[in-house]
């Protein structure tokens, strides 16, 4: 019988193992570990205090004419501030574009740039408007908007706001029909919401 040396057979090469490779971190899902319980429930509160905000403080409205061009174009949407003026009559400053009840007409509503406060002195002459006796510089009026009419000094009443269109030409205003009273100017133009090209603060 044939005999063998006491050695074991050699075991097959050891290879060197190549390092593991970095393990990247765990990516959490988006919405990992959200309640949907509060999420709906924060949901509901940011529509609710939307609606509030619409409701009793903003108001949308849609520009129809082109007497506020080139700041306010036709058909533009814009959000009324309707809380602002309930602060009192000293909240309402030259310059501030508003919205009212026409006076000839209660059913529709005008928006228009306020000129003459109480107390002022207003008067027209040949399209420039003069307040307390001192031209006003009115930027928003492009030249090409302006027109030629004049009319009598007058004093602005206790309640009631002079105001004009910035498109002159195209403009009915307190040249043509009077005074705004008080009680008819309900809000503030602050911003246009649409188009999208358009958004911004109202100036």
């Amino acid at each position: 019988m044939d005999e063998t040396q006491g050695t074991s057979a050699p075991g097959p090469a050891a290879t060197p193992l190549a390092p593991p490779p970095p393990r990247r971190p765990r990516q959490s899902a988006p919405f990992a570990g959200i309640n949907p319980v509060s999420l709906l429930r924060d949901l509901a509160i940011s529509i609710a205090l939307a609606i509030v905000l619409i409701v009793f403080i903003y108001q949308p409205v849609k520009v129809e004419g082109t007497s506020m061009m080139p700041g306010l174009e036709d058909q533009e949407r814009i959000f009324v501030n309707k809380y602002q003026y309930k602060l009192g009559n000293d909240s309402i400053e030259r310059g501030d574009l508003v919205v009212f009840h026409f006076p000839l007409d209660r059913r529709q509503s005008y928006i228009k740039r306020i000129i003459g406060v109480p107390g002022d002195t207003v008067e027209v002459a040949d399209g420039k408007v003069i307040v307390n006796s001192v031209p006003v510089e009115e930027p928003y009026v492009p030249e090409d908007y302006r027109d030629h009419i004049s009319t009598t000094r007058q004093k602005v009443a206790p309640e009631h706001y002079f105001v004009l269109g910035d498109h002159r030409s195209s403009s009915s205003d307190s040249r043509m029909w009077g005074l705004v009273d008080r009680p008819a100017i309900y809000g503030k133009a602050v911003f246009v919401y649409w188009p999208l090209d358009k958004i911004g603060r109202v100036r």
